[in-house]
């Protein structure tokens, strides 16, 4: 019987049941699982924009679908899912969507759990942060729910500090995971890149130390740019554009000739030496393949040393491997 190691790579299910077909969604999830895939993401919204009706639900109906359909796969794979980002109305995001008040979580979630299939997620988001709801009331609902770790997308440091404490305060377990979009690349200050729709979506170094200093686990969304570092036919987005960014595809040209592989799946690995946990959306096998053999990759210290030092993130990760 052979051995399958298992994979830090999360597979992200946002175009599941919408731009990906149900048949194509299950070959993903099928192939994620045989490479040793664990966590799947979704979220109750995925995806309102790509859905006729307007509203999410999709992907976490077909991945419901996909579990009833693999008997065991559930001992196999741990979910993920978000809520609060939901359009209360088609077409009325982000001026009215679900938010964070205990009612609406209480019943976002009760809907995740029946659209799933399950009775219990492993790890649950807030998926956007919502400051007309006191978050020490949103984490006393969370103590509610049947959930194994809570983890926040898209949220202020000081936002997340405060919910943490107001949970420790009550006997909840705290959130102990951010989502948030990070690359090799980093954007001009001031912008967002392409897929953050979150003045606070983009991981800044305050964010990374606040994780390191208190042990949360960061996971990073949209690390490979749609693709942007090896398909031609996808340029690199024009927030990107700087003097630093020159420098560092410089360096990743360099390093990812030296391994033989591509740019793409050097910043996977690039990422995971930083402790960042890389996340794929991916809508076919062959990108999901690359995906695997990116974070397979080792990087050598003097690789790692030289993908660091092109410029301000000399300083070193907190997270950064000894």
């Amino acid at each position: 019987m052979t051995t399958v190691t298992q994979s830090p790579l999360v597979l992200g299910a946002m175009m599941f049941g919408t731009a990906v077909d149900e048949e194509t969604s299950f070959a993903l999830l099928d192939r994620f699982v045989e490479r040793g895939g664990v966590w799947i993401d979704t979220a109750n919204c995925y995806s309102f924009w790509a859905d006729d009706s307007g509203h999410g639900g999709a992907s976490e109906r077909v991945l419901g679908k996909w579990l009833a359909a693999r008997p065991g796969v559930r001992d196999r794979v741990r979910i993920a899912t978000k809520l609060g980002a939901e359009p209360v109305e088609a077409g009325s995001w982000p001026e009215r969507r679900e938010g964070l008040a205990p009612d609406a979580v209480r019943a976002a979630f009760a809907g995740s759990l029946q659209r799933l299939g399950i009775d219990r997620v492993d790890l649950l988001w807030l998926h956007q942060e919502d400051r007309s709801v006191p978050i020490e009331e949103t984490a006393a609902a969370l103590g509610e729910l049947a959930a194994d770790r809570f983890g926040v997308s898209n949220h202020p440091s000081w936002l997340v500090e405060r919910g943490r404490a107001a949970a420790k305060a009550i006997g909840v377990r705290p959130f102990d995971a951010l989502q948030l979009s990070t690359s090799y690349l980093r954007p001009r200050p001031g912008t967002l890149p392409p897929g953050v729709a979150h003045r606070f979506g983009v991981l800044s170094d305050e964010q990374t130390d606040y994780a390191a200093e208190h042990g949360l686990d960061v996971w990073a969304y949209t690390p490979l740019l749609a693709g942007a570092y090896d398909n031609p036919a996808k340029p690199i987005p024009d927030v990107y554009d700087h003097p630093g960014n020159t420098a560092r595809l410089a360096a990743l040209d360099a390093v990812a000739a030296e391994v033989d592989a591509a740019r793409g799946q050097v910043v996977l690995a690039w990422l995971l030496s930083r402790g960042i946990t890389p996340m794929l959306g991916g809508s076919k096998l062959y990108q999901l393949d690359s995906a695997f053999d990116g974070v397979g990759l080792t990087l050598t210290p003097d690789q790692t040393e030289r993908l660091n030092a092109v410029d301000r993130s000399e300083w070193a990760s907190p997270y950064a491997k000894a």
